[in-house]
């Protein structure tokens, strides 16, 4: 495994982020095990996760799982970089009124110690923003994350879902309080969804934050299968949007066998290239689909494949203003 430093902090973190969001849904507990367990073993150290994990009417549960699998002992906990989110209605009556989506002090409190709970764990290294919220302001938002970094509950703060003037202004108000600030921002971001290139990717280079890519296969629509879906798959699901991109997916087929590369992991290790990135998040179901992604920090696509890659999955044009003015 490679390791790269999470944004400007001296913290280094796997250039695969195992993310968990499948288990307890797709993937049983007994098989969300095994993938930890090889995860540690091959040297992945960043575990991706949120508190609404688990879907509707079982929020929390792959909060739950992980805290199953650190409570194993033998190491576990501490030899993972934990990530976790808030934002997000976690169904709970007590909440009342601040039950809905959004951000407060009095949530981030509540939530980050009920996501204690569940994870079985003392501190998480780095919580997230879900999203960003406008309603509340940065002077509450810095408060109530310095309350928690002091107590040693968390080690950092990252966000995900933020533009590029949120990640700005987050690190104005963090600069004024002598606050380190962001050290990540958690993004969609694949050959599908390059929409990021034109602010948010060089506002996070600039400003040290550490790019963490969300469905960087597009929701599998780059993971090779989507044209020929197996039935009741996760591709299937997307067959008609794989119908719309046929000719661009069955072109990038062709370039991927001639690197003798999987779809998947080609699209991962193009995500590496961007100088703003940390790690893609990679979502196993399954231990082989687990294992299959661990060469991606080894691929190294050269200029003309980068070239080929623009001509099949054209992004912006490069960075605002220049991909669009003089």
């Amino acid at each position: 495994m490679k390791y790269t430093y999470l944004g400007r902090s001296g913290l280094k973190v796997s250039k695969l982020c195992l993310g968990t969001m499948n288990f307890g849904v797709d993937t049983s507990e007994k098989e969300a095990f095994r993938i930890m367990d090889a995860a540690v073993d091959a040297g992945v150290n960043f575990f991706d996760t949120a508190n609404v994990y688990g879907g509707i009417g079982s929020r929390g549960k792959t909060e739950e799982i992980i805290g199953r699998w650190f409570a194993q002992g033998g190491g576990r906990r501490e030899k993972v970089v934990l990530a976790t989110k808030v934002f997000g209605d976690m169904e709970n009556p007590d909440d009342g009124p601040n039950a809905a989506r959004g951000l407060s002090a009095y949530k981030i409190r509540r939530h980050l110690e009920a996501s204690l709970q569940r994870l079985q764990t003392d501190h998480i290294e780095l919580y997230q923003m879900h999203h960003v919220d406008r309603n509340v302001a940065w002077d509450e938002l810095w408060e109530a994350f310095l309350v928690h970094v002091y107590q040693g509950k968390i080690g950092y703060v990252g966000a995900s879902n933020f533009a590029g003037r949120d990640l700005v202004k987050a690190q104005y108000e963090a600069k004024n309080r002598h606050f380190l600030g962001l050290v990540s921002e958690q993004h969609k971001y694949s050959l599908l969804c390059r929409l990021p290139e034109l602010e948010v990717l060089p506002a996070a280079e600039e400003y040290g934050i550490g790019v963490i890519a969300w469905s960087p296969l597009d929701g599998g629509l780059l993971g090779g299968n989507a044209l020929n879906p197996a039935a009741g798959s996760r591709s299937s699901r997307n067959q008609e949007r794989a119908e719309k991109r046929r000719s661009q997916l069955e072109a990038f087929s062709r370039l991927c066998k001639e690197l003798g590369e999987s779809e998947a992991n080609v699209a991962l290790a193009w995500t590496l290239v961007n100088p703003a990135m940390t790690a893609p998040i990679i979502g196993p179901r399954t231990l082989e689909q687990f294992e299959s992604t661990l060469r991606v920090v080894d691929i190294e696509l050269n200029a003309d494949v980068l070239k080929q890659l623009d001509e099949i999955f054209p992004g912006p044009g490069g960075s605002a203003p220049q991909a669009y003015a003089w």
